[in-house]
């Protein structure tokens, strides 16, 4: 295991270069400096355990939805530090078209952007569990799964339930996002494009709201949608688990509350509930498979309103055959 170096973090960020913008080398190393990788020595049990649980879960998902889909070829078991590499990888490739350097502060706004990237990327870093990776803005026709173990294990610890169960339970989360963009082939460049809108919108140093509350209600969909196949497929009870997940999630200090605001996740936590309450009113009227004509056209997507009132959108979209 690598220990945190807090002390290394700021001389990396001071010594930051890349203008107004990220140097996105200092950033990754930084967040690295800033964390501790957590164990990655797995025995041969646990090892089959993750193998056997995304068997499981695309076999059930894909039993319960109708979605005909494979896993994605690159499934990783990762530790922090490999985490927080794809991450910077990611947030290069959508964020460095911006420019933010307004002259203002020469010379400055290079390392507190870096500083500001590589702070929230070390702190997701200890949070995070498992993540679907579409591959945005790659040009890469695969995708990627990946579920961050040091934080399995100390989340189950922490929650007092089985890590077993746990780490079946985020294949399964994970693995729903794969059937989603098996089922709407267009969503991945809808997300893109929608993404590139909001960065641009930003170079003017204001968010751009209508752009944003889009992009938002797309992934409140996209969330809703995965919780709904989860907890369909998963084959025990899991009210537990995600209540204790929900009490995780919102716990911890003022400052842990404050960069939990500050980064979103109350937003993604919002987006989570919003969709699935959104789903249940759907499934409740025309079952799993009239819920899953969300990705059959992106016409079939709810709007603010529907997200709000499914009614509208049940009265708007006829059921299919």
């Amino acid at each position: 295991m690598i220990r945190m170096n807090p002390i290394g973090s700021v001389r990396t960020i001071v010594g930051a270069e890349g203008g107004g913008g990220v140097d996105w080398a200092a950033a990754r190393a930084a967040a690295r400096e800033l964390t501790d990788s957590g164990d990655l020595d797995l025995d041969p049990a646990v090892k089959a355990g993750y193998a056997r649980d995304m068997r499981a879960a695309r076999t059930e998902i894909a039993a319960v939805s109708g979605i005909d889909f494979a896993l994605p070829r690159t499934v990783e078991v990762q530790n922090r530090h490999h985490w927080i590499d794809r991450t910077v990888d990611i947030l290069e490739a959508v964020l460095e078209p911006l420019s933010v350097d307004d002259g203002r502060f020469p010379g400055l706004t290079g390392p507190l952007n870096t500083a500001t990237v590589s702070g929230s990327v070390a702190y997701l870093s200890r949070l995070v569990l498992g993540q679907y990776d579409p591959r945005l803005f790659s040009g890469e026709g695969d995708h990627g799964l990946y579920v961050v173990h040091p934080n399995v294990v100390e989340a189950s610890r922490k929650l007092s339930v089985d890590e077993d169960r746990f780490r079946r339970w985020i294949a399964f989360h994970e693995v729903a996002h794969a059937a989603e963009f098996a089922a709407a082939p267009w969503l991945r460049d809808y997300l893109e494009t929608r993404i590139r809108r909001v960065v641009s919108g930003l170079d003017g140093m204001t968010i751009p709201r209508t752009e944003y509350q889009e992009l938002d209600r797309v992934m409140t969909v996209v969330e809703g949608y995965a919780e709904l196949l989860m907890d369909e497929a998963f084959d025990e009870p899991s009210a537990e688990l995600r209540r204790k997940l929900d009490e995780r999630r919102s716990s911890g200090g003022l400052i842990s509350r404050l960069l939990g605001q500050v980064i979103g996740l109350d937003r993604k936590r919002e987006q989570y509930e919003r969709g699935r309450d959104f789903f249940d009113v759907i499934v409740a009227e025309r079952g799993l498979k009239g819920a899953g004509r969300v990705w059959e056209d992106p016409a079939f997507l709810p709007n603010e309103l529907e997200l709000e009132r499914p009614d509208r959108w049940l009265d708007r979209v006829p059921p299919g055959q």
